[in-house]
């Protein structure tokens, strides 16, 4: 059962936050947080990831960057990358996390860019891969927690 994700990038006020507030609404039910690999510690989101959410309803005005720390990711039971060299980095530093990192745009075969320092252009475009990317993820969640029936037997038996 995965009850606990973690949602990586770089700095943790553009991607991370974004795809921590997708995925917090879309399952309320588990424990969602996100940090950056060389975080910006204590910074608000990024301006256009506010405003880019709170558009679509979800607010988060009260996010802080945090660094990864090791606690975070034994805590973790899925770990969202922005890209393949985020998810080699924690495996490498981290190889017990090895089999639980993975990248948000996995099943897309995509890496989502950094929109830092860049125009709003840049912060939609990311934001329509990370929503599509979480929204494959949630699906994939719900298939693999629904419950197995058991198999009924024949009467005969």
């Amino acid at each position: 059962m995965i009850n606990t994700i973690l949602v990586l990038c770089l700095g943790n006020i553009c991607r991370s936050p974004m795809a921590e507030g997708l995925f917090k609404q879309a399952l309320p039910e588990k424990k969602i947080f996100s940090a950056g690999i060389t975080a910006m510690v204590g910074h608000p989101a990024d301006p256009f990831t506010i405003e880019i959410l709170q558009q679509r309803g979800i607010d988060i005005s009260e996010h802080r960057g945090q660094g990864l720390v090791s606690w975070m990711v034994s805590q973790a039971d899925l770990i969202m990358t922005m890209d393949i060299a985020q998810k080699q980095y924690v495996e490498q530093k981290y190889p017990s996390a090895k089999g639980k990192v993975f990248r948000l745009g996995e099943y897309a075969n995509s890496d989502i860019a950094d929109p830092y320092r860049k125009d709003k252009a840049a912060f939609e475009q990311s934001y329509t891969l990370i929503n599509a990317g979480v929204e494959e993820w949630v699906k994939r969640l719900h298939k693999i927690e629904q419950p197995v029936r058991p198999v009924k037997k024949a009467a005969h038996e």
